[in-house]
């Protein structure tokens, strides 16, 4: 496998959000591009991330090859990649060649390691409710919530979709409604009500470095989807446990 990358952002920032949810990852690079697909430690949230083979200005994969490695040390290094470098990755000798080429030219060996070989599936799901909007404005209702509480609601209809999150003392409720802005898909008229951790969407609203805009899909006691596009580049996609609220 040979692979370079002229924007170094994408995997740059992507390798960042990816690796405060997971320490070690197992890579998959195919013809058509190179996949992730990883649960965090406590189980409670998974990571799919896929960068395709035209996010490359080289993309060299003659057949399937799958390689871990600690997603640590490799945002350490991405680190010290500056706006212009390319970054070159080669599998050889049992190593991540990583070649940042600028005004400089610097190599860095990240060594394979073994990873439980747990083979992660991406579950199916079915959501009745999506909500298309600017990361800026998820982002914003995430760091509200993080203010009053440990945990978030999110409650949307065809009209608006508002998150609320209460502490012991204090509350609060973020209205979006949908516009020009903000999509909203829904299959009827009925209002979706869920809560997630903030914990885990704090690591998550790292997808804004990646994207602009960011898709959000829930249900009642359910999984969240969190998912963040650039066209012809990649797809980051998260999903998270619901908190489930006994009635």
């Amino acid at each position: 496998m040979k692979a370079i990358l002229a924007e170094p952002r994408y995997f740059k920032e992507s390798i960042s959000v990816i690796s405060d949810l997971v320490n070690e990852a197992k890579f998959t690079a195919t013809k058509e591009g190179l996949n992730l697909i990883a649960m965090d430690p406590a189980n409670v949230a998974m990571v799919v991330f896929k960068m395709v083979s035209s996010a490359f200005t080289e993309y060299n994969v003659p057949k399937n090859v799958e390689f871990a490695i600690n997603l640590s040390n490799l945002k350490q290094i991405l680190r010290r990649v500056s706006p212009n470098d390319m970054i070159g990755l080669e599998l050889a000798d049992n190593k991540l060649r990583i070649d940042l080429k600028g005004s400089t030219s610097r190599t860095f060996h990240l060594p394979l390691i073994e990873v439980e070989e747990r083979k992660q599936k991406i579950p199916e799901l079915q959501f009745p409710i999506s909500v298309m909007t600017t990361s800026q404005i998820l982002n914003n209702a995430i760091e509200d919530a993080n203010v009053v509480a440990d945990s978030l609601t999110l409650i949307g209809d065809q009209k608006k979709l508002n998150i609320t999150a209460e502490g012991d003392l204090n509350k609060v409720s973020i209205e979006i409604p949908a516009d020009e802005i903000t999509r909203i898909k829904a299959d009827n008229e009925d209002k979706v009500k869920a809560k997630y951790s903030v914990e885990y969407l704090k690591k998550m609203m790292g997808g804004a470095k990646i994207a602009d805009e960011v898709e959000i899909l829930f249900n009642k006691d359910y999984p969240l989807k969190v998912s963040y596009t650039v066209t012809d580049r990649l797809n980051l996609t998260f999903i998270l446990a619901p908190r489930v609220e006994n009635d």
